[in-house]
């Protein structure tokens, strides 16, 4: 990274995307990775296996210390909170129950919705779906950060508190960025978790209210885990705005690490991309990818060229989208 200057914009381009005809490319060459688009039966089962593990944490805290609540909701809720929004991520490409059950996996992804404590999955999905056709697009895609976050989280001491907070700048950026009319799903949303929320505390009381939060808050801030929001798309070299991670960390994340892999191919469910890896290996084994998720967070932090405007930007066009 050696002579580079701190970002003052997004790295602006004019060229569409390349997981379009990357895509395209490896579907001439290799037909076959066809036959692994689909849902994944086995994703229903672990989402519910999820909650419910969920469930009996929340019985489980209600009669502790808080000291030791506060314990175990980053050691452990924080981690399957973190898993769960991952699944909810799979759930919103309908990889639960295939695309002829749209509403089912709709659904779905509000009943997986239940431990964060926060109504999310509805909007994830409405907005993912552009960050995937428009990947980088200004004004639609709000994965990017703000101008506000990149021009005032630039150093060292901002950056660590941007990432504590990165929650709420993720709640906040659709708003600023991309808002659009509130609609009947998300509203479906809001009252099955509000009613949710209640109940709980009405049988439990508050920890295990403040357990589901903190570990939904925690587990997307300065988490290990976490770091993948900053891992898939900021740019640590110049002109490469998706990267790879194929670690450990991927059993726990549904294999989001295999990014590129998933942005060529987002139909395909997070178990089989490392199959997509194997069958066209030609054309991922160049690509720049990150070997930690914790030494992301590290280098974000401390290289001060690195921050929230170290993001590629496009100008779209109607050709350039995809899809």
């Amino acid at each position: 990274m050696g002579n580079r200057v701190p970002h003052e914009d997004y790295e602006w381009v004019y060229t569409d995307q390349p997981h379009a005809e990357r895509r395209k490319e490896i579907l001439d060459k290799y037909p076959e990775i066809k036959t692994l688009m689909g849902p994944d039966p086995r994703l229903k089962w672990i989402v519910c296996m999820m909650v419910f593990i969920q469930f009996l944490a929340f019985y489980l805290v209600k009669d502790l210390d808080w000291k030791w609540d506060l314990f175990w909701t980053y050691t452990f809720g924080s981690c399957v909170n973190q898993s769960i929004t991952l699944a909810i991520h799979e759930i919103s490409h309908n990889t639960a129950f295939g695309n002829n059950k749209a509403l089912w996996n709709r659904y779905f992804a509000m009943f997986a919705n239940l431990p964060i404590g926060l109504p999310f999955s509805a909007s994830f999905k409405r907005y993912h779906l552009d960050h995937h056709r428009y990947m980088g697009g200004d004004g639609v895609d709000v994965d990017i950060p703000t101008d506000f976050e990149g021009r005032f989280f630039c150093t060292r001491i901002r950056k660590f508190i941007w990432i504590v907070l990165q929650p709420l700048f993720y709640a906040v950026q659709p708003l600023c960025i991309n808002p659009k009319p509130i609609s009947q799903l998300e509203i479906t949303n809001l009252l099955i978790q509000c009613s949710f929320d209640v109940v709980l505390f009405w049988l439990w009381g508050v920890k295990p209210l403040v357990y589901m939060l903190a570990s939904s808050l925690l587990g997307m801030g300065l988490h290990p885990i976490s770091s993948h929001f900053i891992a898939e798309h900021y740019m640590f070299l110049k002109g490469h705005e998706t990267y790879s991670y194929y670690g450990s960390l991927n059993l726990l994340t549904f294999n989001v690490g295999y990014h590129n892999e998933h942005h060529d191919f987002p139909s395909i469910p997070g178990r089989l991309l490392p199959l997509v890896n194997k069958i066209s290996a030609e054309y991922y084994e160049d690509l720049p990818q990150h070997t930690s998720w914790v030494r992301v967070l590290y280098d974000f932090i401390m290289d001060d060229t690195l921050s929230p405007y170290s993001r590629i930007k496009r100008k779209l066009t109607g050709e350039m989208k995809l899809e």
